[in-house]
């Protein structure tokens, strides 16, 4: 049986936390990575720790968003943490991406669509006139043409996506149930993986309260 592949958004401060969420979320019927975000990066503790976590599947999730040349040295910056996967916002430009690729060695480097907590009348305010899905499927052959190791989507984008991107798709907006909170495109783990997503992104249906039970019950959802 293939395993499903999870990555567990590590969204906190807290060693301690990232700790037990590493422990605790270990099993055998999932591939897990872990992924951290602006919030632990950019802590007291979180880049050292990073740095020192060996044997795991790691992704950086710093979502750069800057001309070339920043973005091609801030890669440069973090080579020391030999993250595996690394984020980008394709809409920094096709030579921002290229910039970026070229120096981004082993580590994949996934190009970010539209975030899931946006829809069409949030994309309205900030100025674009076409929808999420028609600036998805752009952005994807963007992806494409600089030669992208991954891209993140919508689950509910996957479909469109793998038209033009048949490399990894990542796909956050993950909830257990249709609850969206924060997030406005999202859709459960199955559904996600019906439609074609290779990895999933999960963070508080795991990581909030009993993650031992949590996990369960994620792979009680995916195997039944």
């Amino acid at each position: 049986m293939t395993k499903s592949k999870i990555f567990v958004a590590c969204d906190t401060t807290k060693i301690g936390k990232v700790k037990k969420i590493i422990r605790d979320t270990q099993n055998k019927k999932l591939k897990i990575g872990y992924k951290f975000g602006l919030e632990f990066l950019n802590s007291k503790n979180g880049r050292l720790f990073l740095s020192k976590l060996k044997h795991k599947i790691t992704f950086a999730d710093l979502k750069l968003h800057d001309i070339p040349n920043t973005c091609a040295s801030t890669i440069r910056a973090i080579k020391d943490l030999k993250v595996n996967y690394l984020t980008i916002h394709i809409s920094s430009g096709l030579n921002a991406l290229k910039a970026a690729k070229k120096v981004s060695g082993k580590t994949k480097l996934i190009g970010v669509t539209i975030l899931t907590s946006l829809d069409n009348k949030a994309l309205k305010e900030i100025g674009f006139n076409k929808d999420v899905r028609e600036l998805v499927l752009h952005q994807a052959k963007l992806a494409n043409k600089a030669k992208l190791d991954a891209i993140v989507c919508s689950a509910q984008e996957v479909k469109i996506v793998k038209k033009q991107f048949k490399k990894e798709i990542i796909t956050p907006g993950i909830r257990f149930i249709s609850k969206k909170s924060d997030q406005k495109r999202v859709l459960t783990p199955r559904q996600a993986y019906i439609n074609g997503a290779d990895w999933l992104v999960i963070g508080r249906d795991l990581t909030k309260g009993n993650i031992k039970k949590n996990t369960r019950s994620l792979i009680n959802h995916l195997y039944q």
